[in-house]
């Protein structure tokens, strides 16, 4: 008999994930956030899946970009804006800013002599 052990993870997950805990023979102990949680817990999940991003190799890219994708539309559902507001919001950010076609790297900034 193996001795399993109790693993805490404390974050945000996808909707089927206890089904898929539950069919691989594990219990799992869940519960639903509150609003007040959930803005907090959706951008924590934005970093994790960001970091995993940048950890993965090329072949796991397009999945790791699918996960953020989907904390993204989940993020913007629930701060009560819509894609086409976002999408706006980065159009007119680019107009502004500029986007990041040129692959600028900034090294520093010197004061002028």
């Amino acid at each position: 008999m193996r001795d399993e052990q109790t693993i805490v993870y404390g974050k945000l997950v996808r909707d089927q994930i206890p089904q898929i805990i539950e069919a691989d023979g594990k219990m799992a102990k869940v519960r639903v956030l509150g609003a007040s949680e959930l803005v907090a817990a959706l951008t924590a999940k934005l970093a994790e899946e960001a970091e995993e991003l940048r950890r993965a190799e090329p072949g796991g890219r397009l999945e790791e970009l699918a996960d953020i994708y989907e904390v993204l539309m989940t993020l913007t559902a629930t701060l009560g804006y819509s894609d086409d507001a976002v999408k706006e919001a980065a159009r007119l950010k680019r107009v502004e800013r500029g986007g990041f076609e040129r692959r600028l790297w900034l090294d520093e900034v010197r004061p002028r002599s």
